[in-house]
């Protein structure tokens, strides 16, 4: 059995009044991607979409089209970012809830949340545009949300840990008293018919047991080494803020954990990282990336998590489609399949190893 690659996937690729009143009439993710240009002599600026073309997610035929691709190249389901801020308040579920009620695709899937502020250079907010404050009213509010996702739990396609949905959160430090938040919502899952939660924290400060979680991801551009960036050339220091750079083959190994793992731990495979489409010259960015070296970072992931029971061998991608932060899969222009060929390639590597072990 080979290893369970979900994708995390970003619904911003189509138009909602908050972006427009921000950044103006018809503001997608797009609209970041198609404006970036290179920073530094060897940066690859703009990035831009091959087979999928410059999709809208309100079309239900690139949903499909989007899962085939994944489907294809060995990815098990997506991880959509659901946007949940308080008093019943979403942003970009357009895409996540015609998913849920129309049934298609027939794609595995489960839910992310990304709970933070919307605010800032690259999201919303700004001169123009309201800062949207992430908030966590109360009880009330933790069961509507739970209620709202308890559809999604008891979908036929919901990613299951040992029968148990999986959920991650963003930020799950953030959250008052999280332990009891979480299991608040262990409590309504029970009582509505599922045999728990399995949830998963992104941006773990200590043990995730402490704030109530089962799991935590270890996402390697949060573990890189405050030396590890270039020195700044001339042209740096006279236009840029803040940003930092370093050639993708260096970054590889701080991109997966030392030495043996928890059980519970989830190594994240990251294709790149070049957050310039949002931040400008106040970016992080891995350069110099190509599949070859892709396969090296994907090969060390697959490696942490081979002595996992089949059912628990979770590893995560950052991410499908995250272009305006250079970490997405689809292809584009530069290597078109290249990276999927990679997963896929390893992915059934990984499948033929396992096989001949059992």
């Amino acid at each position: 059995m080979t290893a369970r690659a979900i994708a995390f996937y970003l619904p911003q690729f189509h138009p909602i009044k908050e972006n427009d009143v921000a950044h103006g009439k018809g503001f997608t993710e797009w609209t970041n991607v198609t404006k970036s240009i290179p920073l530094f002599p060897g940066h690859v600026q703009p990035k831009l979409p091959a087979d999928l073309g410059f999709y809208d997610l309100r079309l239900s035929e690139v949903r499909e089209q989007q899962a085939n691709l994944a489907k294809t190249y060995g990815i098990e389901g997506f991880c959509y970012w659901h946007y949940w801020l308080g008093n019943g308040r979403r942003l970009l579920e357009r895409p996540f809830n015609e998913v849920l009620e129309s049934g298609k695709p027939d794609f595995p899937f489960c839910l992310g949340w990304a709970n933070h502020d919307w605010s800032g250079k690259g999201w919303m907010g700004g001169a123009q545009g309201e800062d949207i404050i992430q908030k966590y009213p109360g009880k009330r509010d933790a069961e509507e949300h739970f209620l709202f996702l308890l559809k999604a739990f008891k979908d036929k396609r919901y990613i299951r840990r040992n029968d148990k949905p999986v959920f991650v959160i963003y930020r799950p430090a953030e959250i008052p008293d999280c332990k009891s938040y979480l299991q608040f919502w262990r409590t309504l899952a029970e009582q509505n018919g599922l045999p728990g939660l399995y949830i998963i924290g992104d941006a773990v400060p200590g043990e995730p047991e402490e704030l109530g979680l089962d799991g935590s991801l270890y996402s390697g551009q949060r573990h890189l080494p405050s030396n590890i960036w270039e020195p700044s050339s001339n042209w740096e220091r006279l236009h840029s803020k803040s940003l930092k750079k370093v050639e993708y083959s260096k970054v590889l190994r701080h991109l997966v954990p030392k030495g043996k793992i928890k059980d519970n731990l989830y190594p994240v495979i990251i294709p790149n990282w070049d957050t310039s489409p949002r931040l400008g010259d106040e970016a992080m960015i891995f350069y110099n990336n190509n599949p070859a070296f892709f396969k090296i970072h994907v090969s060390q992931v697959l490696d942490l998590i081979e002595s996992r029971k089949v059912n628990e061998n979770l590893v995560f991608i950052r991410a499908w489609n995250e272009w305006a932060e250079g970490n997405y899969l689809e292809p584009d222009l530069e290597y078109g399949l290249g990276y999927l060929e990679v997963l896929k390639n390893c992915l059934d590597e990984f499948k033929s190893r396992r096989n001949h072990h059992e």
